[in-house]
């Protein structure tokens, strides 16, 4: 009998944030068991809602949002966008934004406007794992780049450079860093940067997490880049407006936008061909990035994100053979299990067992294209009393192993 195949572009491209052991999860809820869920930063179900200010503003404009926008978004939002970085030094015009339906579209839609079969994309190790998916599927090849957990997951700058050909192309910056939770100083930021204007390279700075800081200061790679690295820094309300659902994101080209008339009339095509971003959730991108900053409020000493987030790497600590490096940044922690306590050959057969044996579902370290079994990422957004449950429950699996 004849099958019916997935297309063989898909072989290879794995997004195990959303994997077999979360398939596995769901059907363990569907027997009536329930499952502790640290393996997505979505914030909605730990009780984190979007401001109302943002609320009004996208109820108020249902009305006149129901047909399509501008394949590029609404003018009013981009303006925004462009407004928020030119407060912040970077030289940009409202022609130079895109709004998409979260990052997440608009990583696809650049990769699939730059990338040709076998160009290369430095991506670093341990990644948001969207990345390395989309640059295999649009033709290309994820090289991963090596961050050093020792120096508090910075990019080995070292390791990056080593790993550039002659087929390389971009240089993917995740800042603040998911999983690790790293923050890059400007000077290692201006490194990377000047590695790429070497090698002519484009920048995909990655920072949606930049209003989530708990420790240092974000800076922006436009900001250093200047006028002749072709730079793209993505970001929106997913995460520091706590609106991962309204699906509501952008991206803003800054360099030599001359020498890329060729890849912008690529991205405006796919942007024409998508029709436009979800119009309703482009209303409030003005009012957050215009407003009060309310997550500035969780950030700090007291709020809610930083205690937990201090709380959650201090009880991973005491467990023994667990080390990690507490998060400067985002919603996350990627702790280390030492091998001389555990010997695991296989993380995610590790987390299914963890899964299975104590409902709680974690996201396995070489699922971030970390390249060995020895680390997992831990979303700690539950309020305290469920954090440390998930991980007193962790802790009781691993004793099982030492």
């Amino acid at each position: 009998m004849a099958t019916y195949d997935q297309a063989e572009r898909l072989r290879g491209v794995r997004y195990d944030v959303r994997g077999p052991n979360m398939v596995e999860a769901q059907a363990m809820e569907a027997r009536g068991e329930r499952i502790l869920k640290l393996n997505i930063g979505n914030l909605a179900p730990f009780g984190f809602q979007a401001p109302e200010s943002m609320l009004r503003s996208l109820v108020e404009n249902l009305v006149t949002a129901e047909g399509y926008s501008d394949s590029r978004g609404i003018f009013s939002a981009r303006t925004a966008v462009m407004n928020y970085y030119q407060s912040h030094g970077l030289a940009v015009d409202v022609d130079q934004v895109w709004l998409g339906n979260g990052v997440s579209e608009l990583i696809s839609m650049v990769l699939q406007s730059m990338i040709n079969p076998g160009d290369e994309i430095l991506i670093p190790a341990p990644d948001y794992p969207l990345w390395t998916a989309q640059t295999t599927l649009s033709g290309g090849v994820a090289v991963h780049y090596l961050s050093d957990e020792t120096a508090g997951w910075v990019p080995d700058l070292a390791d990056m450079r080593s790993k550039i050909t002659e087929r390389t192309r971009a240089i993917v910056i995740i800042n603040p860093n998911n999983p690790t939770g790293a923050v890059y100083p400007a000077g290692h930021l201006q490194a990377i940067i000047d590695m790429a204007r070497e090698h002519n390279l484009v920048l995909f700075s990655d920072e949606i997490y930049e209003k989530i800081i708990y420790h240092g200061a974000h800076t922006h790679t436009a900001t250093l880049a200047g006028t002749d690295v072709l730079t793209l820094t993505f970001s929106g309300l997913s995460k520091a407006y706590r609106a991962c659902g309204w699906r509501a994101g952008w991206v803003v080209v800054t360099g030599p936008l001359h020498k890329a008339e060729s890849f912008l009339e690529g991205l405006t095509l796919l942007a024409n061909m998508r029709m436009c971003p979800n119009v309703p959730a482009q209303h409030a991108i003005q009012t957050a990035l215009g407003g009060y900053q309310s997550i500035d409020d969780l950030v700090k000493p007291g709020g809610r994100l930083y205690d937990q987030l201090q709380l959650a790497a201090e009880l991973l600590n005491e467990i023994p053979g667990i080390s990690c490096v507490p998060a400067k940044a985002a919603l996350y922690l990627f702790p280390r299990l030492d091998h001389a306590v555990y010997e695991i050959a296989d993380d995610e057969a590790w987390a299914l067992d963890l899964l299975r044996k104590q409902k709680l579902l974690v996201g396995h370290g070489t699922g971030f294209n970390w390249p060995h079994p020895d680390h997992f990422r831990l979303v700690a957004l539950p309020e305290e009393e469920l954090l440390r449950e998930g991980i007193r429950r962790l802790a009781a699996h691993l004793e099982t192993l030492r």
